[in-house]
């Protein structure tokens, strides 16, 4: 990539630490001007969801229908959303590339005046790698943007028939991933947030190390009979389920011979179990609620 004068355009690393210094100071106009799902001008990156194609929002099918150049983040992607979509544009798969050459690549291709798009798997906000490339790109003078799409953990809590919050069982939920060559031990809440009781843990990018998350959780104290679901490839046509607890679900994963591109669910949630009925639907919906309230202040 150069400045268009011969000489080397500015180091990928170093346009994001402008960027960000720069963000330090000055508040993004278009934050206020620009509201999430419009289609704005420069390069889109997009969510194109868990796999099945029905699952790319309206927006992001358009914008790849329209583009010239889809650069995908290969096979998480499933190919036949970019058979029904992408057929006519450039496709260029992102799997072994550096930002060094993605970069140029994206770069060129906008100020040649071709439509570009950049596919992410799921949603670009779960662990993607999305703002390092709009940062770049932002450096160079090419405006980007994202266009939201449905994460696995939502395609997953669809398969399971369930919810990923339960009134009286699970009031938050924890988007993680377990320790490994990217996330030091100590870095690693995933015991922490199970063991509160009522968050639903979301476990990504863990699929290979399910037996050793499941027995450092035991190890530190964890109910061995809280219910576990892996949904593997969720909403792919290779889909397939594995359920079981803290203390079995390792040995069932291994038997089913899943280790990578799955959604482990810790939690009652995942069970859809003990439950309550929620006020939204009861007293609160008649108002007989408020009436009790009004009553008790007179």
């Amino acid at each position: 990539m150069t400045d268009g004068e011969g000489d080397p355009a500015v180091d990928p690393q170093d346009a994001i630490d402008a960027e960000t210094a720069r963000r330090a100071t000055e508040r993004d106009p278009r934050i206020a001007e620009r509201t999430a799902g419009e289609v704005q001008e420069g390069v889109p990156f997009i969510g194109a969801g868990p796999g099945d194609p029905g699952l790319l929002t309206v927006t992001g099918r358009e914008l790849v229908e329209d583009a010239d150049l889809v650069v995908h983040a290969g096979s998480l992607v499933n190919s036949e959303l970019l058979e029904a979509y992408g057929d006519d544009a450039e496709q260029v798969n992102s799997v072994g590339k550096d930002l060094e050459e993605l970069v140029p690549l994206m770069q060129d291709a906008y100020e040649d005046g071709r439509e570009v798009v950049r596919l992410h798997s799921g949603d670009p906000a779960i662990y993607g790698a999305a703002v390092e490339q709009m940062d770049a790109l932002e450096h160079e003078g090419v405006p980007t943007y994202v266009v939201p799409g449905v994460t696995s953990a939502f395609a997953a809590s669809a398969t399971l028939r369930t919810q990923l919050t339960l009134n009286g069982v699970a009031n938050h939920v924890a988007f993680t991933r377990p320790q490994g060559k990217t996330l030091d031990p100590e870095d690693d809440h995933i015991s922490d947030f199970v063991q509160k009781g009522d968050v639903t843990v979301c476990i990504y990018l863990g699929t290979h190390a399910v037996a050793e998350t499941m027995q450092r959780l035991l190890d530190d104290g964890a109910d061995p009979d809280t219910p576990v679901a892996v949904v593997y490839h969720a909403s792919w046509p290779d889909e397939d389920v594995v359920e079981g607890t803290v203390a079995t679900i390792g040995d069932r994963l291994d038997e089913a011979g899943y280790r990578a591109s799955a959604m482990v669910v810790v939690g009652p949630a995942a069970q859809k179990a003990g439950y309550e009925r929620s006020y939204l639907y009861g007293d609160w919906a008649n108002g007989s609620e408020t009436d009790d309230a009004s009553e008790a202040d007179d």
